[in-house]
């Protein structure tokens, strides 16, 4: 009886930490709801949203700079990332508000070609 107990917990906390790991490791916040006008801004407009957001994440990276000097990196990070997205990874974006993996990975690419410093995850 004893032994059936034992197992029945370590089971059980073996699924809570498993779903406690998956958990930590996802990518979306979980509180996080998607701008609703990512569904219908223009690609120039999307274009823009990504440059911004790289401003701002590169300033945080790279303390001491400030937004506005990161303007022309960031433009050719947002343009870079935005022309290598699929039709699908596009949507996806425009579903989540993130970029899904393979986006992710065009995305990374695209900061090193901008020689820009990449965030750790």
């Amino acid at each position: 009886m004893i032994s059936i107990a034992r197992a029945l917990l370590v089971a059980a906390a073996a699924s809570l930490s498993a779903t406690a790991a998956y958990a930590a490791a996802s990518n979306m916040p979980t509180q996080y709801q998607p701008d609703p006008a990512l569904k219908t801004e223009s690609m120039s407009q999307l274009r823009a949203r990504v440059s911004q957001a790289c401003s701002v994440t590169q300033a945080k990276l790279q303390s001491g700079v400030s937004e506005a000097s990161l303007n022309r990196s960031c433009d050719c990070y947002a343009g870079r990332t935005m022309r290598s997205l699929s039709t699908d990874e596009l949507q996806a974006y425009r579903d989540t508000g993130v970029f899904n993996e393979t986006a992710r990975a065009k995305a990374l690419t695209a900061l090193d070609a901008c020689k820009l410093p990449r965030p750790q995850i």
